[in-house]
């Protein structure tokens, strides 16, 4: 039940997460829009490949510092909390997203293979700071450092599955236009309340950990 109850409230902050506008979102639309929807499915399979990459990662350094300082491991947990808020206030601040932004040239429209849709997503994802920094941040604040690493893993499965489901969903709408323009005539009011609930979770986290 203990593991159970980490995943869930893993679950509900990164579903937040997810949602949130920023680099990978605007991939997975540009996808849509200049390639269609297998293609944009495709770079969505390729982000949670490289999801399960931070996550690896980010298991075994939180495990090697705990091994070494709890004090430290405390630290990046209450620095967990504040980026939570960070993000929060980055979002609720944002605008909406401007399809206007997406340059498409005659070469972009050239068909593109699943493998490289892949390969475009996973590096995307890779290279985004964001996901670092969210991954050490959820999981030090929100999984206990005696979890074991393979229930650790499979949480990070989930996690995987949940913005795989998210991006096909993003693609299978989004090249439809009217449902597009749609979300991106509310794309401002999107931002906030994500915000608000990425905010919400970040000071419920300080709270909880403040009474521990």
């Amino acid at each position: 039940m203990q593991y159970v109850l980490e995943f869930l409230g893993l679950m509900a902050v990164f579903s937040i997460f997810i949602v949130v506008p920023g680099a990978d979102f605007a991939v997975i639309l540009r996808q849509s829009i200049v390639h269609g929807r297998r293609a944009a499915i495709m770079t969505g399979i390729g982000m949670g490949f490289s999801l399960l990459f931070h996550i690896s990662y980010t298991i075994l350094g939180l495990g090697l510092i705990v091994s070494q300082s709890l004090m430290l491991f405390a630290m990046i947990k209450w620095a967990g909390v504040a980026y939570l808020v960070y993000l929060g206030i980055k979002s609720f601040r944002a605008p909406g997203f401007n399809v206007a932004d997406i340059h498409v040239s005659e070469e972009d429209r050239k068909p593109i293979s699943a493998l490289r849709c892949l390969g475009m997503g996973f590096i995307t994802n890779a290279l985004n700071p964001k996901p670092v920094l969210f991954f050490l941040s959820l999981f030090s604040t929100l999984v206990h450092h005696d979890t074991p690493g393979l229930i650790q893993f499979s949480y990070g499965i989930g996690m995987a599955t949940a913005l795989v489901a998210w991006f096909a969903a993003v693609s299978t709408f989004f090249t439809v236009k009217a449902v597009r323009d749609r979300f991106i005539a509310s794309g401002k009011w999107f931002n906030r309340i994500t915000g608000a609930a990425l905010v919400g979770f970040g000071f419920r986290l300080a709270l909880a950990r403040a009474a521990d």
